[in-house]
């Protein structure tokens, strides 16, 4: 064998554990749950007042005494993913239950949204246009956000009656997570 192709090899072989070595450390990186969202858990949410794109008004503290699913995420951008995950939050609505979707889109936007894929009419989708309330929770920031600085990427947060958040999920793989909603719901007593 060659020098040349010796090196090569080694080359190679090089890179290779390099790569190994980054996937198992990204892959750290996501199970864990990120300082800022770690810090809210227990903490009361703070308050905030939008308007929905058919035009409701939603204020956060009016929602006291049931349980809130709260959305972040990348809104009109992220389709499908962040569509699929908005038109399913609505199955989880009950007398004691509320999910919101919170986006930086416009109303219009949404309007038209909603005419392609009718199933996100079913759901209360809040408008932070001018991202203050993003700012506020600290959303714009996280790992999950493929446009860190200036977008929520896919994060969930679940409050309680009293108002206090008592979970929170950033998801970069964008999945459905009903099921873990679901899970951390029953946990709050």
């Amino acid at each position: 064998m060659n020098k040349k192709l010796i090196i090569i090899i080694i080359l190679i072989a090089g890179l290779m554990f390099a790569g190994a070595s980054l996937t198992k450390d990204s892959g750290k990186k996501e199970t864990k749950t990120p300082e800022p969202l770690a810090a809210m858990v227990g903490q009361p949410a703070p308050d905030f007042n939008l308007m929905s794109y058919d035009g409701k008004f939603f204020n956060l503290n009016q929602q006291r005494g049931k349980k809130l699913i709260l959305f972040f995420n990348e809104g009109i951008m992220c389709y499908p993913a962040c569509w699929n995950q908005m038109a399913a939050l609505p199955d989880l609505n009950s007398d004691k239950v509320v999910t919101a979707s919170i986006v930086t889109d416009t109303a219009n936007e949404w309007s038209q949204a909603v005419a392609k894929m009718p199933e996100l009419g079913k759901g209360l989708i809040l408008l932070d246009t001018n991202k203050q309330v993003s700012k506020n929770y600290g959303m714009l920031s996280l790992p999950s956000s493929m446009h860190r600085g200036s977008q929520p990427g896919h994060t969930y947060l679940i409050v309680d009656e009293s108002g206090v958040v008592r979970y929170t999920l950033d998801d970069p793989k964008m999945g459905i997570q009903n099921e873990v909603l679901i899970s951390e719901l029953a946990k709050i007593q």
